[in-house]
């Protein structure tokens, strides 16, 4: 079987995508510093544990492997964190990708389907937003993921090295299956964190800041299902193997939830109650962040089939229930 790189697939969203890619007929090779990600996670294909600076052995993975494609998940995520120490961004998460794209270029390894996020638009008065939206992002998270679209545009150019960029909305729920799910240390989102005061392991829910312009005060975010997330990448990589030029997707839904609602809805899925409430803002938070993938839908063939928001918090409980990594 044609094997794929996965980098980051020992994480939430590569681990997901891994397990997609070994349904469609591929082998995936991980290849994961395991700083945040999970050997547990591994579970469909050989995993290369490294650095993404580290060029040598990038070199030798692709020799050994020779992948027909890249799906690059792996960088450092956590807004608060890059607001305060925006170097560690711009150092992990474009020198990393640059190392990748070289190492990627030199081995005659052309498809590369990168993970973006909505991060890179900023916040646009709560319109929604299409891939042809102004980028500005707010904080080096999103700066740094904007800047290697940049050295991709670059590289495609120089060395017809062709890209599927997926800029995500806020990623949710688990594998239906309970094989692999989200697991960060320390866990920063919002439907988690829930999880973790409901069974005690927090001692309250703190939402930040209730005066946005939004209906409840709290920040909206457009939700979808890491499932239907990994199903695009799938359509991504068939996209470019079909021999099409670069493109730009947006993943999500076009519906925007609330934090509280989020909380709400988490109550009344999981039937518990949790104690809660409001702290300031966070730096760097958008008001809301709502997609237009019309163009996911339409040139890609991708319908989310599992993110209706009940869904999402009911398969990420699920997972949460039955087991977490150990290592």
């Amino acid at each position: 079987m044609a094997h794929v790189l996965v980098t980051g697939g020992a994480g939430y969203i590569g681990s997901h995508a891994c397990k997609a890619l070994a349904r469609a007929g591929f082998t995936p090779v991980t290849f994961d510093s395991l700083v945040t990600g999970w050997r547990d996670a591994v579970k469909f294909g050989p995993l290369v544990e490294g650095d993404l600076t580290d060029r040598a052995l990038l070199d030798r993975v692709f020799a050994d492997y020779r992948p027909v494609a890249v799906m690059h998940f792996a960088a450092l995520s956590l807004v608060g964190e890059a607001m305060a120490e925006p170097g560690k961004y711009w150092r992990n998460n474009v020198m990393g990708s640059l190392t990748l794209i070289e190492a990627a270029a030199a081995a005659g390894c052309r498809n590369i389907v990168f993970s973006s996020t909505c991060a890179t638009y900023g916040d646009h008065d709560s319109v929604v937003l299409d891939e042809n939206t102004t980028q500005r992002p707010l904080n080096a998270y999103g700066a740094s993921k904007r800047a290697i679209e940049d050295i991709l545009q670059d590289f495609d150019a120089a060395y017809d090295l062709r890209h599927v960029i997926f800029r995500y909305f806020n990623v949710a729920g688990a594998d239906p299956d309970a094989e692999v799910g989200e697991h960060h240390r320390p866990e920063t989102h919002l439907i988690p964190v829930i999880f973790e005061v409901i069974e005690g392991r927090r001692n309250t829910l703190t939402i930040n800041g209730e005066d946005y312009d939004t209906p409840d005060g709290t920040c909206i975010r457009d939700y979808v299902h890491v499932c239907d997330l990994v199903d695009a990448h799938i359509l991504g990589l068939n996209w470019l193997q079909e021999g099409n030029s670069s493109r730009v997707f947006n993943l999500g839904t076009g519906q925007g939830f609330s934090n509280r609602e989020v909380v709400e809805t988490t109550q009344t899925v999981t039937n518990r109650n949790l104690p809660w409430t409001i702290g300031p803002r966070r730096m760097g938070d958008a008001t809301k962040l709502v997609s237009g993938s019309l163009r996911a839908q339409t040139e890609l063939g991708w319908t989310p089939k599992r993110s209706d928001l009940r869904q999402m918090i009911g398969d990420a409980w699920r997972w949460h229930q039955t087991g977490h990594y150990d290592s």
